[in-house]
């Protein structure tokens, strides 16, 4: 139960926060959120948040070209965690440097992250779930080191992956047949609500990454949770006439 908990906190550090908030700000969050996002965001050793929202806005900006960080057209194993082992393409670069991330570093949050980054992901990641099941209901260091550190580091990095590999490659498009990105259900399940993705690329604004809105959708669950209790402002959606306009136009009858 403390590696799930760990694990859905890792995710929304993610989904929540890199993504949905600093990637592509289809919300607004106030200081104590964006705090515990980005102390999420460290337990999910992803690199920081200004490093993750830069490579994600420039595979929005350029998908499945040479300019994109983790091009799916290379293949499986490339878009899943290949593109980590390689240098980056010289077009990712020189495109990527012509987007403005200022906006990014505008945030104290950001930058602080940024600074103690190191710090924060050995606390984070791998101190706090193995200190507090010890310390509080005396779980072997061995266990909680394993189970609710190290696997659950890699389920979190694998599912994130899935992202960027199997939804990109497995699935329906029924918003926009002429991109890669799908609707992937494994990848939903996995990663919280980030597996509609065909529905992502397409409105990538909507702060619910989906059209579906509540139906398994977790990330959005905890963004609405968080407006209700007035920590979330300005929630971006698509509106219906514009989504429905669309899959009329482009999509692939699946829907």
């Amino acid at each position: 139960l403390a590696a799930y908990l760990c694990f859905l906190m890792t995710a929304l550090g993610v989904t929540a926060g890199a993504h949905r908030l600093w990637s592509h700000r289809s919300y607004k969050a106030k200081l104590p959120l964006r705090i515990f996002l980005a102390v999420a965001n460290s337990m999910a050793f992803q690199n920081d948040i200004y490093e993750w929202s830069r490579d994600h806005r420039v595979h929005h900006k350029y998908s499945e070209t040479d300019a994109d960080p983790h091009n799916a057209r290379r293949g499986f194993f490339f878009a899943h965690v290949g593109w980590l082992f390689v240098r980056k393409h010289r077009d990712v670069i020189e495109k990527g440097s012509k987007l403005d991330f200022s906006d990014l570093l505008e945030d104290p949050v950001v930058r602080f992250q940024r600074k103690y980054y190191k710090s924060s992901v050995v606390l984070m990641c791998f101190v706090v779930p193995t200190v507090v099941p010890w310390w509080l209901w005396g779980e072997s260091l061995w266990n909680a080191y394993f189970l609710a550190s190290i696997l659950r580091y890699t389920i979190s990095l694998n599912v994130t992956w899935l992202v960027n590999s199997a939804a990109h490659m497995y699935g329906t498009r029924p918003y926009d047949r002429h991109i890669n990105p799908r609707q992937n259900t494994l990848v939903t399940l996995g990663a919280i609500g980030e597996g509609f993705h065909n529905y992502h690329h397409t409105f990538p604004f909507d702060y619910s990454a989906s059209e579906l809105g509540m139906a398994f959708n977790p990330t959005t669950w905890f963004i609405d949770f968080m407006f209700w209790l007035g920590l979330v402002t300005d929630r971006k959606q698509a509106p219906k006439e514009m989504i429905q306009a669309r899959k009329e136009r482009t999509g692939d009858g699946s829907a």
